[in-house]
């Protein structure tokens, strides 16, 4: 299957674009965190041998929550990623793009029981093969999806462009969201960013790329420099 791409509409009227993961990608992500987890569980097993008994019992706590509690830690606290899906860059997101919260992380794992079922994540991979977004089943209950992480293409930094004066008056509300589309735009994809300076476009006097420069250099005009 395809990976494709979720469109989702913000209340703000916003279209977010989420490319869906498919089953490969995942799959090698699993993977990479399955061999962290045993490096996990070998290193820790070195040391328990030493304690006998009382050391298996340990040990047994242990294998418990490097399998359950790992995914649900990294996830919760590292924005929706474990190690295996940073270095195939995907992330856990809500269904709407927000970040996945620890509630969901929850769910989505530890419904792995059912997606495991009856052999080597068997239904997993056929709800995920049937779903239009690569869903498994611990996904759709929890609301969640796998997303590619996309490398983001910052805004020339103010400083790096010249001072451009604006091609028409700007009323002090719109000086305000030109200083706030600079500050944020390196958290944006320059194709987010190119969308945004068309909007402006009778004011920049340019489009696409050459508008989100020219709106660079109207915010460097605006906040005095040279």
């Amino acid at each position: 299957m395809l990976d494709t791409v979720r469109v989702v509409d913000t209340p703000e009227g916003i279209a977010l674009r989420l490319p869906a993961a498919g089953p490969m990608p995942r799959a090698l992500a699993w993977c990479i965190d399955l061999v962290i987890r045993f490096g996990i569980l070998w290193a820790f097993s070195m040391v328990l041998a030493l304690l006998g008994k009382s050391g298996m019992g340990l040990y047994l706590v242990l294998l418990f929550l490097v399998f359950w509690g790992y995914p649900i830690l990294c996830e919760g606290l590292w924005n929706g990623q474990t190690p295996g899906k940073r270095a195939l860059g995907l992330r856990v997101v809500a269904g709407d793009g927000a970040p996945v919260g620890w509630l969901a992380a929850i769910v989505r794992n530890l419904m792995r029981t059912v997606d495991m079922l009856p052999l080597g994540y068997a239904c997993g991979l056929v709800s995920s093969l049937a779903d239009p977004w690569g869903r498994r089943l611990g996904d759709l209950v929890a609301g969640t999806l796998v997303v590619h992480v996309r490398m983001l293409q910052p805004l020339p930094a103010v400083h790096a462009v010249d001072a451009h004066a604006p091609q028409v008056a700007l009323r002090p509300e719109d000086q305000v969201a030109v200083l706030a589309f600079a500050e944020r735009a390196p958290r944006l994809t320059l194709e987010r960013q190119m969308e945004l300076a068309d909007i402006v476009a009778p004011m920049t006097g340019a489009r696409r790329e050459d508008g989100v420069v020219r709106l660079a250099g109207i915010a460097r005009w605006l906040s005095g420099r040279d």
